[in-house]
């Protein structure tokens, strides 16, 4: 049973940070199409459990990525990927405090970022990792 529920928050937090979920309905479909049969109830409680946040756009976001959120939102400008390298354009000044919050987000299959003035490279463990990665990024941006 507690490998069941486990199993299935860590589908959430896959779900939650490649996609824009914006209802509980929407997070059953997801969870049903990634195998887990569960109802809107066992999902919000998940959602009570997990601490799962949602922004004044209406989507869900993890509590640990609340913070990356508002950092990438107010202060990121650009994205762009290479692979398994992740380059982060950010306001001149704020690049340490990014990839602080990037690092204390403890992503999955995040290996490290390296952060200069404006500027942050973002190790992925692979390149899909990377594009993954990147997706999220310009999804935090996109919820201003």
């Amino acid at each position: 049973m507690v490998k069941r529920r486990n199993d299935r928050q860590d589908a959430i937090r896959d779900i939650v940070r490649a996609k824009s979920i914006r209802t509980q309905r929407a997070l059953v479909e997801e969870l049903g199409e990634a195998g887990f049969k569960c109802t809107q109830a066992t999902v919000s409680r998940d959602i009570a459990d997990m601490g799962l946040r949602k922004l004044p756009e209406g989507i869900y976001v993890l509590a640990e990525d609340l913070h990356l959120q508002r950092m990438v939102s107010d202060l990121v400008l650009d994205v762009n990927r290479a692979d398994n390298l992740v380059l982060v354009k950010a306001q001149p000044g704020t690049a340490p405090g990014i990839a602080a919050a990037i690092d204390a987000a403890d992503l999955p299959d995040v290996v490290g970022s390296l952060a200069g003035n404006d500027t942050i490279m973002v190790v992925a463990s692979s390149g899909e990792s990377g594009q993954e990665f990147e997706h999220l990024v310009n999804k935090l941006r996109s919820a201003r």
